[in-house]
């Protein structure tokens, strides 16, 4: 064995060759301790945490009331049974629910956690208090994919390579005995398998497969993974039996399984599917399918199947029943949001088209279109019709209907009950109603009908009908049942529009019997006006135009706080009250002084009654215009002020003192004298006009300027303009409008006299009155105009004072006025036979067709009228 020869040469080299080997295996092998220490307790931590992770339970028991006792006995025997360091489970805050520990369940985790929420898996080398470690953080997700908690595993790297280091002896003694070229192989062998495990040794390797096999044969999903070329690597139990898979089918392309194409060509295309449905024979499959080469793997692609056909069908029920209530509550709040019967069959109509029928009729009798009782043999209307197209054949809004007792819609009005006819074409009965446009309805497509009555209790109101023309399905049973809720539904509410329909034509009936029915006749204004109640409730605004003595002409408007019938009965008791106030021929102020105490006592009456008071006052605006001296003495009571338009057209308000509104009591009201030009319009008003909820009367006393502004000339286009630029759509309150034009009785039919306080001059002003009868061409009253006037004369010479003063005027009669300076009226009486006097009044009241007394400042004025042909 010398080494000179050929033997000792070889075994020098062999030596050699052994120990270079040796030393080069030890070099290396403490190297790749370091390195494979690393690498192993990565992967070790990332297989315990991912086993973990999904292993079963773990969704449920972070869900549980008290994670930590579900969690903390299964993670240390995991622990103990892999060998790792530490498995602890935390929330997606980062609390640990699990440790080695106890005392630290319940704090932050230490490591980086955002990766692993947004579903990847983290690994991270860190310094931790036992030493240098290696941990993973792995998500757990539900099955849609939402991380709902986290599982990390560490582990230290002395642990994983104190192991690789007891192999180092084992090494240097087979090296040493000489098995330098078996420990080679063996090393480049047990490297190369090393390479191929990723550092799992045989037991790891054997519970990996099982698990695998375990999972495949047990797990509710199909599993396929499929090669990069389409071939079918592997297809577990559920999968062979979703599929119905040949035996043979693993290693086949498949496209050649005899699957659905677009099954076979999304598990062939490899894309990324997320809960796909595909309909493969007589089930629907949910498939999700993910690549495998996402992180250097090979390529390829893993899909899962899951059997979703019992959870579709449930789904679906669920869905049509959600539906369903939809439309149910949709008609709880869309139906009845006004008070107008056909409105609020127009809200029914265009509320079950197209979420129920294709197209909705409505048809109401035309008592409770007008808000009576509805009654069996009057006829019924269309109030509404809705659809998904306009031109189909039904009988258009408005038409007048008698249902034959055969069709549908008159067994549903003659039982009270719902008629389904799923087929139109086959319906006899329906089509004796009107055989040519039943030709025309099935010729255009609608094939299913609907007829639900509508009923209010007792009350059967009219019809509702369901046309169905774009689904094939004909009604059934269970829409049906859904059509009569829905329209139950809607019964109450055109009831309730009904009964309000009755009640406001009922009120606005009052109302309007209380109010002016046609201007008096009158000289002195040219009168147009406008009243609109409110569409919400019945006021109490009125306005009146009242001839008084002396050609004058008052004008009043008024507003009742309040709404209804009682404000409505009130407003008639204050315009009688007016009208009576003004017989006495009293000024505006002194009319409004008596006014404010009736309201008064009329509260008062209501407050005795029943303890409430439900007048709580009234607004009122009053004026008297002189067509002789062209002025307008004006009071109000809490009303807005009046408008004036000159003739040039500029627009004023006067400053009129408002005063209290009537009812309160206790001050006393002012007047304000305006001296109006000829032509000149007067416009009075209730706030209903300038007032509403989005704006102060500043804003609408504006407008209303404005709009006076561009207004004709005439009263009528005055109040035309006004309300065309001021009135709402909806009016929350009355308005009365009323313009006056003022007119001038010019001094050509005006005549005056000062009369001395002497018997004689009696005399004189017959003879003066009947030059001007003459001038006038009124010859025929001169006896009677005689007769008055010397008796009137004569009386207010003897008792009336001093003054005296005589006016005759023409207008639409002629007028005998005598003013004195007494306060004392005189009064009408039957003179016994032995009386000297009392008979000049008696026998004035019989030639004039009118006669009164109206006091003055400075006394009082004793006139009368006679009709002039």
């Amino acid at each position: 064995m010398s080494g000179r020869s050929v033997a000792g040469q070889v075994f020098a080299m062999n030596v050699v060759i052994v120990l270079l080997l040796v030393v080069a295996a030890a070099v290396a092998l403490v190297l790749q301790v370091r390195h494979d220490s690393t690498v192993e307790a990565r992967n070790r931590s990332v297989a315990v945490a991912a086993t973990f992770a999904n292993s079963p339970g773990i969704r449920e028991a972070l869900r549980s009331p008290d994670p930590t006792a579900v969690l903390q006995p299964r993670a240390e025997a995991a622990r103990r049974a892999t060998g790792v360091d530490f498995i602890v489970v935390m929330n997606t805050d980062g609390i640990r629910y699990t440790h080695p520990r106890p005392d630290r369940i319940g704090k932050e985790f230490v490591g980086n956690i955002a990766p692993a929420l947004a579903g990847e898996t983290v690994t991270e080398e860190i310094e931790g208090t036992i030493g240098p470690l290696v941990q993973a953080v792995v998500p757990v997700e539900a099955p849609d994919g939402t991380v709902v908690g986290l599982v990390s595993a560490g582990i230290t790297t002395e642990n994983v390579g104190g192991a690789a280091e007891r192999q180092l002896p084992l090494v240097l003694i087979v090296a040493g005995v000489g098995l330098a070229l078996a420990t080679a192989g063996t090393a480049l062998v047990s490297r190369r398998l090393l390479r191929q495990t990723h550092g799992l040794g045989p037991h790891e390797m054997t519970r990996m497969y099982e698990h695998h096999d375990a999972v495949l044969h047990s797990v509710r999903e199909g599993v396929l993974i499929v090669g990069g070329e389409g071939g079918l690597l592997l297809a577990n139990d559920e999968a062979q039996r979703l599929l119905d898979l040949p035996d043979d089918a693993e290693g086949r392309h498949v496209l050649g399984l005899g699957l659905p194409d677009d099954t076979a060509e999304l598990l062939a295309s490899g894309r990324v599917a997320t809960d796909e449905v595909h309909l493969v024979k007589d089930r629907l499959l949910a498939v999700n399918q993910r690549p495998t080469d996402v992180r250097g793997g090979p390529a390829g692609s893993v899909a899962t199947l899951r059997d979703s056909t019992e959870l579709r069908a449930l789904s679906g029920r669920a869905e049509t029943a959600r539906e369903r209530l939809d439309i149910l509550y949709a008609a709880g709040v869309g139906i009845g949001t006004s008070l107008d019967v056909a409105r609020t069959a127009e809200e029914l109509a265009e509320l079950a088209v197209p979420r129920f029928a294709d197209y909705v009729s409505v048809d109401l009798f035309d008592t409770v279109l007008a808000g009576g009782q509805p009654g069996g043999v009057t006829p019924l209307r269309r109030a509404a019709l809705s659809g998904i197209r306009e031109e189909v054949p039904l009988y258009p809004v408005g038409r007048q209907i008698r249902f034959v007792t055969s069709s549908p819609q008159g067994r549903s009005l003659q039982t009270g009950r719902p008629v389904l006819a799923p087929r139109l074409r086959e319906a006899r009965g329906w089509q004796a109603q009107d055989l040519e446009r039943s030709a025309q309805v099935v010729e255009y497509g609608v094939h299913s009908l609907i007829t639900v009555p509508l009923r209010a209790g007792t009350l059967v109101l009219g019809v509702v009908s369901f046309w169905r023309s774009e689904k094939p399905e004909p009604f059934d049973e269970d829409e049906m049942t859904l059509a009569e809720e829905l329209v139950a539904r809607a019964a109450v509410s055109i009831d309730n529009a009904r009964r309000y329909t009755r009640e406001h034509s009922m009120a606005v009936t009052l109302q309007r019997s209380l109010l002016p029915r046609r201007m008096p006749e009158q000289n002195a204004l040219d009168i147009a006006y406008r009243y609109l109640p409110a569409q919400a409730g019945v006021g109490g605004d009125w306005f009146d135009v009242l001839p008084l003595s002396g050609a004058r002409v008052a004008l009043v408007v008024g507003d009742i706080v309040g709404h209804g019938l009682h404000a409505a009965a009130t407003m008639g008791r204050l315009r009688t009250a007016v009208h009576n106030f003004t017989a006495l021929d009293l000024p505006p102020d002194e009319l409004l002084g008596l006014l404010d105490e009736l309201v008064g006592r009329i509260d008062q009456d209501e407050a005795a009654d029943d303890g409430t008071a439900p007048v709580t006052g009234a607004t009122c605006l009053y004026a008297i215009y002189d067509p002789v001296s062209s002025t307008c003495v004006i009071a109000r009571a809490g009303h807005p002020p009046p408008a004036l338009i000159g003739p040039d057209g500029a627009v004023e308000f006067p400053e009129v003192p408002a005063g209290p509104p009537l009812g309160l009591g206790g001050l006393p009201f002012e007047t304000t004298e305006l001296r109006l030009a000829e032509g000149s319009r007067l416009v009075l008003y209730t706030d209903g006009l300038v007032e509403d909820r989005e704006h102060d009367i500043d804003v609408g006393l504006e407008q209303l300027r404005q709009a006076l502004e561009t207004a004709g000339e005439s009263p009528e286009e005055t109040c035309r303009t006004v309300l065309d630029a001021r009135l709402p759509e909806r009016p929350g309150d009355d308005i009365a409008l009323l313009v006056a034009r003022t007119r001038a009785l010019g001094p050509d039919r005006v005549a005056e006299w000062q009369v001395p306080n002497d018997p004689a001059a009696v005399g004189e002003v017959r003879a003066q009155v009947t030059r001007r009868l003459a001038e006038w061409g009124l010859d025929e009253l001169t006896f009677t105009t005689e007769l008055i006037l010397s008796e009137l004369v004569t009386n207010a010479i003897r008792y009336g004072g001093e003054t005296v003063h005589v006016r005759v005027l023409r207008d639409r009669s002629l007028i005998c006025e005598v003013f004195d300076s007494s306060s004392t009226s005189p009064h009408l009486r039957y003179a016994a036979m032995t009386d000297e006097g009392g008979r000049g009044l008696f026998l004035v009241a019989q030639l004039a067709e009118r006669w009164g007394t109206r006091y003055t400042p400075g006394g009082k004025v004793i006139w009368a009228e006679q009709p002039v042909s």
